[in-house]
């Protein structure tokens, strides 16, 4: 049974009175006159797939514009990219209004007498072994000087949706929206002497990249853009301290530490580089056990905003990595 002031949720301005929308049993939600929709809106002015709204792993909602003809609004202001939520901000769509609650503590009611069987929200750290992908779109602010907001958000929208997709698919999930970029985190198993990762789960982090660099480019030939989108990545690997404040059944995690900063710092030294990708040096002694990794990643030295020295690092291009993903199928089923 659904309890309001426990559960996320919408409330919708009727002419018949206000309409409760359950933010829950799902991490995304669609909204549009077509009955495709999660919540289909009975509203002129509004498009046929207006928004989306997504939550990600930590209990964030974000709401993501896909090309809507009139536009998505958070309390006034138009959105382009995926523009977090906070409780009781007002939404627009067309000539529809709702408004957005998130409790503090959606387990708040929840008997925490045995924490081990019921289910009560927990605080826990944890020192956990991930691999953490920032992806950016290069020259951004260019593109929304260039293109009108109808066409900059069903673009941008539509990239946002992919992103989230191929994340989920890969056995990870979209950790945190950063304006024009995404964050998201693998974790890891140990394998044996050394702490190792496996070749199945190094090579899950670059496929997700090598198929969202190549929907990127899909984008460039379906919309009219002033130039060609495009992606740069910055890939880490290491121990980090993961914090999980979710409950039994349904984790929140998030992950701080060095391992994800580095993260950031190599995504940004790919435009220093004039690379498309830089990976942290322990991520590439794990690729570097597929021998098809070979030639692929070049090694730099770079100055991290940050550290007090440099740092090295392994970079290559969107072709270099696609030839090394066709040959470390071959490598692997061998």
């Amino acid at each position: 049974m659904v309890t309001w002031k426990s559960t996320p949720h919408l409330i919708l301005r009727t002419e018949s009175g206000p309409r409760y929308l359950a933010l829950s049993g799902n991490n995304c939600w669609t909204f549009g006159r077509s009955d495709e929709n999660q919540f289909t809106i009975p509203d002129r002015w509004v498009s046929r797939a207006h928004a989306m709204l997504q939550q990600t792993d930590l209990g964030e909602f974000y709401l993501i514009d896909l090309g809507s003809r009139n536009g998505s609004f958070i309390n006034g202001r138009r959105v382009s990219v995926p523009v977090r939520l906070n409780n009781g901000d007002r939404l627009t769509l067309g000539q529809t209004e709702m408004v957005f609650y998130a409790p503090a503590n959606v387990h708040a009611d929840v008997d925490d007498s045995d924490t081990e069987d019921s289910g009560a929200t927990a605080v826990l750290s944890v020192r956990r072994l991930i691999s953490v992908m920032v992806v950016d779109i290069r020259d951004f602010t260019v593109l929304t000087r260039q293109l009108d907001e109808r066409m900059l958000s069903e673009v941008i929208g539509t990239w946002f949706r992919h992103a989230g997709n191929i994340i989920r698919e890969s056995g990870s999930w979209v950790d945190k929206y950063i304006g024009d970029a995404v964050m998201a985190v693998w974790f890891h198993t140990p394998q044996g002497e050394g702490d190792g990762v496996s070749k199945e789960e190094v090579l899950r982090v670059f496929q997700a990249l090598g198929e969202l660099h190549h929907r990127t480019r899909e984008l460039s030939d379906r919309y009219p853009l002033p130039f060609p989108l495009r992606i740069g990545a910055g890939v880490n690997t290491g121990y980090a301290m993961v914090g999980n404040t979710g409950s039994g059944d349904r984790p929140d995690y998030t992950a701080l530490g060095d391992t994800v900063n580095a993260a950031f710092r190599l995504e940004s030294a790919t435009k220093e580089l004039r690379k498309d990708v830089a990976l942290g040096a322990t991520t590439y002694q794990y690729l570097s056990t597929i021998r098809a990794s070979e030639n692929v990643f070049e090694e730099h030295e770079v100055a991290l905003k940050g550290y007090d020295s440099p740092t090295v690092t392994y970079a290559g291009n969107f072709e270099d990595l696609d030839a090394f993903l066709r040959l470390s199928y071959q490598e692997i089923q061998v």
